[in-house]
């Protein structure tokens, strides 16, 4: 990763421009060409640096619904664990923790309703309990982190 990926990473941190050509206008504020920006962006999710680039929409406004949810992933399957958790298309991120729920992810559906059919296919595919935490409470705390 050089300056550039750095300096596009820190800079859709912030947001992502709507209008007919935000790729064209995100390129030009760094001061690059859009097909740069784009073959850029594809490398940094290729790479994994990013695993993920796209818009984050409130679901429950929507008549949809999310959940934080976990397992308790054996440290040998971990990484195919999250693989398969990682097939399903509700399925926004997961991460690790230090816990003895060590996999935690962030599901958001359609309706309120398939988030339980969802986990229960989780469940079935890779044979553990899935833990579904939903929020109580929604607070909004903003995260920049420098790239």
């Amino acid at each position: 990763m050089d300056t550039i990926d750095r300096a596009i990473i820190n800079t859709l941190q912030i947001g992502f421009p709507i209008c007919n050509s935000p790729y064209k206008r995100v390129a030009d504020d760094l001061k690059l060409s859009e097909q740069e920006l784009l073959d850029r962006l594809k490398a940094l999710i290729n790479s994994g640096i990013l695993s993920r680039f796209g818009p984050m929409f409130h679901a429950e406004h929507m008549g949809g619904a999310l959940t934080l949810a976990a397992v308790k992933a054996p440290e040998q399957d971990f990484d195919n664990i999250a693989e398969t958790i990682n097939t399903f298309p509700e399925v926004a991120h997961n991460y690790a923790r230090e816990h003895d729920l060590n996999m935690w992810f962030v599901l958001a559906t359609e309706t309120p309703e398939q988030i339980n059919q969802v986990i229960a296919n989780i469940e079935e595919k890779t044979g553990l309990t899935v833990y579904n935490m939903p929020k109580i409470q929604e607070y909004f705390v903003g995260l920049k982190l420098d790239a």
